[in-house]
């Protein structure tokens, strides 16, 4: 009986080891090397040099702000501007760190500082679906999971950045729509692993009403983060009538 659950713990620790979220976050490798060397490309376009690259995927390392950001360079757009734009582009990373705090509230600050720092849409995908029905989550793992998406970042945006000199349109290639395309691969993902299709349906009918009406009286941002607020709650409390 010991033996059991001894080669149980075992088995837990190792799923919960960093190694463990190196794994689990290579089936995400691929997506982060497209939509990374694509991003590469685009901000070279926009004459920024490698280290500038470099220092943008290190400090900003968000693929959506990166391109918006590269665009409007082009644009001799002003730096405030750009930099209130990413801010409010990346306004939903407070929600996910919120959805993913109640996992973590047993470690100290700093960890979850770290963990935070280094949440992306892709890692946030593959720790809310690892997560789901259990009450705490190791700090290991996550850090292997963000450490893996958070290096081959930094590489596949050099790597963009070193062939981008070579590619003046990047969106004669369709590079431009790499980004929504991974959102779209993650997202049926998630939905293949779920059951509750009528929610996800809900859910995902609402999101996107209330974005369309949102833009009328607000910005095409702000009508996003309302939409994911409204539609997530919907769904939440459809499950819990249920």
């Amino acid at each position: 009986m010991r033996e059991k659950e001894a080669a149980l713990d075992r088995r837990v620790s190792n799923d919960e080891s960093f190694m463990q979220g190196v794994k689990d976050c290579l089936p995400t490798v691929l997506g982060y090397l497209s939509i990374g060397f694509a991003a590469g490309v685009v901000e070279k376009t926009a004459g920024m040099s490698l280290a500038e690259i470099a220092l943008m995927s290190l400090l900003l390392y968000a693929g959506s702000a990166q391109f918006i950001a590269a665009g409007m360079m082009v644009a001799s757009t002003p730096a405030t501007a750009i930099i209130f734009t990413v801010f409010f582009v990346n306004l939903r990373h407070l929600l996910m760190s919120a959805a993913m705090a109640p996992y973590f509230r047993h470690l100290p600050v700093w960890q979850n500082v770290s963990i935070g720092a280094l949440l992306t849409d892709e890692t946030f995908g593959v720790a809310a679906t690892r997560l789901s029905g259990k009450s705490k989550g190791s700090y290991q793992w996550m850090s292997g999971l963000n450490l893996t998406g958070y290096i081959n970042w930094l590489v596949a945006n050099v790597a963009g950045g070193i062939f981008g000199q070579w590619i003046a349109t990047p969106e004669k290639f369709g590079l431009d729509f790499a980004l929504p395309a991974m959102f779209i691969g993650l997202f049926m993902l998630q939905l293949m692993e779920r059951s509750k299709y009528r929610v996800d349906l809900l859910v995902a009918i609402s999101a996107v009403v209330i974005a369309v009406a949102g833009t009328v009286y607000v910005s095409g941002s702000a009508g996003v983060l309302i939409a994911i607020i409204i539609a997530a709650s919907i769904g939440v409390w459809v499950e819990k009538w249920k």
